[in-house]
């Protein structure tokens, strides 16, 4: 198989199992609070990051990292997974998967926009049509479709959900400081998340063993969202001559994704989610293509 072929499979590979992960969050959140399911699914994610380390000879490259090389990592912890998945799982719990997952996908979109005060970017006109665009989507998803009305069907899950998308936005800003391995970096997060999300248990529910279909949940959750997929995902943006067709086949993901819900979870799909869906994946191929652009220009 020649490497362009390799990446198209861990490219659909990671699309496949990033899919079915919203579903995974709401099954998993019939039998666990979002406390317990980010505990015990960051517990499985480390078994498995580590594991990728064993194999990938990454290990004494893990032990020679300085302590001045640890901050960062330990920092971005408490951004992802402690802060994120918690706010996540918990809009996922007040939301309908085919709302959350929606919602979530905006993060591109809240990039953007933290990227101009943050990092001091300028935003051009064709962003902020983007933004304009995907943030409609979320209106129409929020609101079941009814805009005239503008009563939201739940917002505080729909606020989490959002804030969410900060989150994940400000990790991915901060994480661009670091020198560690990607994977590496993402096994330190998560290992010096871990204490966070326990001290949390701890203090406002307690720690109990879950049901079996509970630690079911917790451990695909733990495997295929918070694990293995990213490797795939490394890996096939590594072996791809080109890496935008790979990058391509994220925007399947969220479509897939509602095909996953109604036939997994049993939520019937409504007009106005596909229809927000669409807005939303317009306004970031409007990004996407303004970006294109000013990099010609």
């Amino acid at each position: 198989m020649n490497p362009q072929r390799q990446a198209l499979f861990y490219g659909l590979a990671a699309v496949l199992c990033w899919s079915t992960v919203a579903s995974a969050f709401k099954l998993s959140l019939r039998y666990l609070t979002p406390a317990q399911l980010l505990f015990y699914a960051a517990l499985v994610s480390i078994v498995v990051l580590f594991s990728v380390l064993l194999v990938q000879g990454k290990v004494n490259q893990l032990l020679k990292l300085k302590k001045r090389e640890l901050a960062i990592p330990f920092t971005l912890g408490l951004i992802n997974p402690f802060l994120y998945y918690l706010v996540l799982f918990k809009a996922y719990e007040l939301l309908p998967a085919q709302q959350a997952q929606p919602l979530n996908y905006t993060w591109a979109i809240t990039l953007t926009l933290l990227s101009i005060p943050l990092l001091r970017q300028k935003v051009t006109s064709g962003e902020i049509l983007a933004v304009i665009v995907s943030y409609l989507g979320v209106v129409v998803i929020s609101t079941r479709g009814d805009l005239l009305a503008m009563q939201f069907d739940n917002p505080v899950g729909v606020g989490l959900a959002l804030l969410s998308t900060v989150f994940w936005s400000l990790y991915w800003i901060f994480n661009t400081r670091s020198s560690c391995d990607p994977v590496i970096g993402l096994f330190l997060n998560f290992l010096f998340g871990l204490p966070f999300i326990l001290l949390y248990l701890l203090a406002t529910e307690g720690l109990r063993v879950p049901s079996l279909p509970g630690l079911a949940g917790a451990a695909y959750v733990g495997l295929f969202e918070m694990g293995i997929t990213f490797v795939f995902w490394l890996k096939a943006l590594k072996l791809s001559i080109n890496t935008a067709r790979i990058a391509n086949l994220i925007f399947i993901s969220p479509f897939l994704s509602l095909v996953f819900i109604y036939l997994l979870v049993g939520e019937e799909i409504l007009p106005s989610t596909f229809v927000g869906l669409l807005l939303i994946i317009l306004g970031l191929t409007i990004q996407r293509t303004m970006r294109k652009t000013d990099r010609v220009t």
